[in-house]
Parts: C-alpha cells; sequence; structure tokens
C-alpha cells in the first residue's frame, strides 16, 4: 500500500513495511500451503509478491531520504529567493515495480511556482510516471503496435499504463535524439575507407490531419470506387513520406563487371562485394529531403571531417534526392561521387526484357545479363540506342515498347550516374541494398502494421527511437536524455540553473 499523507516514520523505523513483507513472503514459501502448488504457480506468486517487497523498499528509501532533508537556499530563474520552506509536500511517482510517493520540502515565494530541490536530487520526471516506465515504452513501442507496448508494459512490471499514455511516453523518449547525435563523435575511419552515403524515401499511411498539403488536396477530391475499402492506387492519397538515410564505412574491394554478375552456384574465385561497417541509419517523417541528407551528410563529417576520405552517394535514380545531395555536397565544397542503384537498373532492363521475349522465355535472361554487362563495362548509351533500334525493328506499336522506351530513356537520363567502371576499379558499392534494408526494417516493418493510422508526432517518435536502437546507442542516448531532462526539469528552474544540494 502507498505511505498516506498522515503516516510517519523514524529512520529505524523506514524499512519496517519492507522487511516485514519479505518476511511474510519467506514464511508463505516455508508454509504447508505453497508446499501443495506447482513450480508455475510459485513463479506466479513469487513475482507478485517479490513486486510488492521492491515497491516497498522503493518507497522506504524514499521516505528515509525525505526524513534526511535538509533546508537550503533557493533562488529561482529569475531572482526571486524562496524563503518559505514547507514539509510534508507529496507526490505519487509510477514506477517499474509499482506507484510509491514521493514526499520532500516545497521552497515557496508569492506569486511563484514552488521549488523542490529533493525532486531534483532525484531527478523526478515531471508527468507520473517514471523514467524506467519510459525506457520500457521506449523500447515496446518500437517493436509493435501501442497496444501491444501497453500489455508488454504489465507483463513485465505488472503495472498498467494505457495507450494513449505509452504514446505520450514514447514521444517524450525521443526528445533528444537529433541532439544526441548533433553532439556525438563516431570512431573515424581509416583514410583508405569510403564513406558511403545513401538516401530513400518510404510511405507512412497516415490520419487525414497528418498528411502533407498537395496529399490531402489529393484525398480530398479523389473518390472511392468502393465504400468500405480503398481500390488499387488510392493507397497512396493517405500517406507521407518519410525520408530515410544511411551512413556506413566500406574497405574498397576491386571488382570486375564479370565477378557482379557471377553465378552464385559457379566455382568462380571472384572476390566478395565490399562490406559495411559501421552503419548509421535515420529517418523522418516531419522533415522533408533536403532536412534528411543535410544529417545525412552531418554524420559523414563527423567521420571525416578534414573530407581527406573518398565519398560515395548511392540513390535508386530519384531526381530529388540526386538535386539535394549534389546541393548539399556544393555548400560544404565537398567531392561526392553519386552512383545510381544496379538492381533498379536491371528492373528497367528486365522490363525492356518482356517488349522482345514471351514470359518465361529462359532467351530473356541470357539477354538480359548481356545488356547489364555492357552497362556495366560504361556503355549505358549504346544499350539505351539498342533496346529502341531493336523495337523500331520489330515493329511495335507504342503501348507495346512502353517499358523498352522507358528503359532506354532512363539509361540515357542517368548516366552520368552509371559509370560502373569507375566504380568497379574503386572498389566501391554499386547496390543500395543498404538503404532498401533500412526501408524495410526501419519503417515499414513497424510503420505498416495493419490499421496503424500514424499523427505526424507519433511516427516521428518512434522511427526516431527505431533509428537509434538499430544504431545500437539506445544505452548511451539514454543516459544522454536522463542528463538533459534534469536541465530541463529541474536546472532550468534555478538562478544559473544551480540546484542547491538537498540530501
Amino acid at each position: 500500500m502507498l505511505t498516506t499523507d498522515t503516516e510517519t516514520h523514524t529512520e529505524t523505523e523506514t524499512f519496517a513495511p519492507a522487511r516485514k513483507s519479505f518476511e511474510e513472503m519467506v514464511c508463505w514459501l516455508d508454509g504447508t500451503e505453497s508446499v501443495r502448488l506447482t513450480h508455475a504457480e510459485l513463479e506466479d506468486q513469487v513475482e507478485r509478491r517479490g513486486r510488492e517487497v521492491q515497491r516497498l523498499m522503493l518507497q522506504d528509501h524514499l521516505d528515509l531520504r525525505a526524513l534526511r532533508e535538509q533546508r537550503v537556499g533557493a533562488v529561482d530563474s529569475e531572482g526571486a529567493v524562496h524563503a518559505n520552506v514547507e514539509p510534508g509536500h507529496r507526490r505519487h511517482l509510477s514506477t517499474v515495480v509499482g506507484t510509491v510517493s514521493v514526499e520532500r520540502l516545497a521552497y515557496r515565494h508569492p506569486g511563484a511556482s514552488n521549488l523542490h530541490p529533493g525532486d531534483a536530487a532525484l531527478n523526478l520526471p515531471a508527468e507520473l510516471h517514471s523514467h524506467g516506465l519510459r525506457r520500457l515504452a521506449a523500447i515496446e513501442s518500437t517493436r509493435g503496435s501501442f497496444d501491444d507496448a501497453s500489455a508488454a508494459i504489465e507483463r513485465s512490471t505488472g503495472v498498467s499504463v494505457a495507450k494513449r499514455q505509452v504514446e505520450s511516453l514514447t514521444a517524450a523518449a525521443a526528445t533528444d535524439v537529433e541532439d544526441f547525435y548533433a553532439a556525438r563523435a563516431p570512431e573515424p575511419g581509416t583514410s583508405d575507407d569510403v564513406v558511403v552515403i545513401s538516401v530513400d524515401g518510404k510511405g507512412i499511411v497516415m490520419r487525414p490531419d497528418a498528411l502533407r498539403e498537395a496529399t490531402a488536396k489529393a484525398a480530398g477530391a479523389a473518390t472511392p470506387k468502393l465504400g468500405t475499402r480503398l481500390s488499387k492506387g488510392e493507397k497512396r492519397y493517405r500517406k507521407r513520406m518519410a525520408e530515410v538515410g544511411a551512413v556506413y564505412d566500406l574497405a574498397p574491394v576491386a571488382r570486375t563487371p564479370a565477378d557482379v554478375l557471377a553465378s552464385k552456384h559457379s566455382d568462380d574465385t571472384s572476390p566478395p562485394a565490399p562490406k559495411a561497417t559501421g552503419k548509421w541509419v535515420t529517418a523522418s517523417v516531419a522533415r522533408d529531403a533536403a532536412d534528411v541528407v543535410a544529417r545525412v551528410f552531418d554524420e559523414a563529417e563527423r567521420r571525416d571531417p578534414e573530407h581527406k576520405r573518398c565519398w560515395v552517394a548511392l540513390v535508386d535514380g530519384n531526381n530529388h534526392q540526386i538535386d539535394r545531395i549534389n546541393a548539399e555536397a556544393e555548400n560544404r565544397k565537398l567531392k561526392v561521387t553519386t552512383v545510381v542503384d544496379l538492381i533498379h537498373v536491371m528492373e528497367y532492363i528486365w522490363g525492356a526484357a518482356w517488349c522482345f521475349f514471351a514470359e518465361g522465355d529462359r532467351a530473356a535472361e541470357d539477354w538480359v545479363r548481356d545488356k547489364t554487362l555492357a552497362v556495366l563495362e560504361g556503355n549505358a548509351r549504346d544499350v539505351a540506342a539498342g533496346i529502341r533500334r531493336r523495337a523500331t525493328t520489330a515493329r511495335l506499336t507504342k503501348p507495346t515498347r512502353k517499358k523498352a522506351d522507358a528503359c532506354a530513356s532512363y539509361l540515357i537520363n542517368k548516366s552520368p550516374y552509371l559509370d560502373y567502371p569507375t566504380a568497379l576499379a574503386a572498389g566501391w558499392p554499386i547496390a543500395t541494398g543498404i538503404i532498401e534494408g533500412t526501408c524495410r526494417y526501419l519503417v515499414a516493418d513497424r510503420m505498416d502494421i495493419t490499421g496503424a493510422r500514424w499523427s505526424v508526432d507519433g511516427a516521428e517518435a518512434v522511427l526516431k527511437l527505431r533509428a537509434v536502437r538499430s544504431n545500437g546507442d539506445f544505452d548511451d542516448y539514454w543516459t544522454f536524455h536522463l542528463d538533459h531532462e534534469r536541465q530541463r526539469v529541474h536546472e532550468s528552474c534555478y538562478a544559473d540553473g544551480i540546484i542547491p544540494l538537498a540530501a
């Protein structure tokens, strides 16, 4: 039970409730009732009774701190001296072991909010729920739905936290992610390693009021074909694009076009594709592509602040992304070589192949391989011309040759970014598997849960925390976050941010 406002203890009595609860638990385990239970029933009882022992231990410790709290001089951030000190002020705190009551001195001044140095000493949150529950909410809400997170918290702690509270705690937990990475200094790679950056986008189904203006307008003008579900093509008017970025280091591995297309089942001894190390990812549904690209460049510059290493940008051919990368590189006076993903190129070549071959014709596979090899050898424009020539010679109709023309146009338009001979000789990557995978596990695996409709703030918080966990930085981030919580909630209330010791 909670300690009430009327209950007081001496220091020698402080831990009596916890000791009594512990002894009752030991006596029960030593008694006749527990002997008749299965191990599963024993586990349930020990877990439940153990939580109450832990809650009482925490409560008793807080009561002891209240008894020992000494009066100090307290001056608020406006310079007002809070000279009127009142004991017995209490607040509740919901923790991972249950709800406890915190008693501390209140320092008062007419017309000003009370100061509680005891709260600062404990770094108590502004809201009811403890940082331990906030941490659990941050972890569980990035694994599954907010409903699932609420259930997981109750399973592991016995504490009930409603879905909306989990959302709120998750948003609060993500507050300092950008500042954390801005202050972080990653280990620099070796001078021979390539700095690779990559960006992409992934749509998230949003609530109507969270759509960007153009999408919301299109959604309002669209007339659904069916009354109970969206038809093909209609879902795009319910989505907002999450911009995704990745940075990683890579030790170059020189290869040839033949190495790239070597069969997995052959006895070929081609060198393996270069492997990424030190991967860092980010995503945002609130910020636009320019902001995310700038954040990606910030991370890359932390790895190579003097711009001594080779920088490569991998993209899927999106013109806006290419423009933003080029603009950011120019602003920072950086040389960045942009390479378009080979897999996207091959998809266009396969599209062209079905203009000339019947579905399932194995000759199409050989044709695609030959054209891809030619592109890898630096002959993209020649391949484009050949595809158009074949379509004309075969007298294909405009609809029939549509994908062949699209492939040719793509190869010509992207030819400045298809210098695969240079990329392979230098040992650079030429496929965007890293960013494609990032879009899947960082965004789709969580944000596309059936029935999910996101607010901007909710989606942004989850994306940030998923990125932190994916980067392996969660523990370091949490320490940083709690330090900043102390500054925001407590230090900001005092003159010069100095909290008087209240111990």
